[in-house]
């Protein structure tokens, strides 16, 4: 009798041991299924932002509703990411040619625009140039951040700038110029130098 419950224990042993194993085996697999479906998942993100075009010398020229150019963006490289609809640019350049208004050349040496808020974020040795005109003087500006609204023609920065306006040198931390409405304002710390008066 003791024999046949030391058997019978035996089993019960042997199939503890088979069941636990197989469901150790069941959960290792499960856990690297799991595993690689993370790994699958976040590569997919990772790929979803990967570029979908890039041009290289490129230019974009947006119209007005009467059909004549407003502004040129061109640049040695643009780079378009799909997710959030964005697009880097190395060594943009932004052209104002609207009639009416005082023309204008942005350069910087890379920049990203926002599509869909119809943005551009210029970085890295921003300068400005307006050529003067009947309207007004020569302007020269210089920045190392600057936000463009294009359709707007207004610009605003938080960091320090330095403007020459004629003979004038203007200088200040935050601004925002509107070049339509030909007004400047400066955040804080402004100050000017003026050219001595002939005599």
């Amino acid at each position: 009798m003791a024999t046949v419950y030391k058997r019978t224990a035996h089993r019960w042993n042997l199939i503890a041991l088979v069941t636990g194993a197989v469901v150790l085996a069941a959960a290792s697999f499960w856990l690297l299924q799991l595993v690689n479906r993370s790994g699958e998942a976040l590569q997919a993100d990772a790929n979803k932002n990967e570029p979908d075009y890039i041009v290289e010398n490129f230019s974009i020229v947006r119209m007005s509703a009467a059909g004549v150019p407003r502004y040129i963006i061109s640049g040695a490289k643009l780079t378009h990411r799909p997710v959030g609809d964005w697009s880097d640019v190395e060594a943009p350049l932004v052209q104002n040619l609207e009639p009416g208004r005082p023309p204008m050349v942005i350069k910087a040496r890379r920049a990203r625009i926002l599509h869909d808020d119809d943005e551009v974020h210029l970085l890295d040795k921003v300068r400005i140039e307006r050529a003067a005109s009947a309207a007004g003087e020569r302007l020269l500006m210089g920045t190392e951040a600057l936000t463009v609204y294009p359709d707007q023609d207004l610009m605003r920065t938080a960091l320090p700038v330095r403007m020459e306006i004629g003979g004038a040198t203007v200088t200040g931390t935050g601004m925002t110029f509107d070049n339509a409405k030909r007004t400047l304002n400066m955040a804080s710390r402004g100050r000017a130098v003026y050219p001595p008066k002939p005599r």
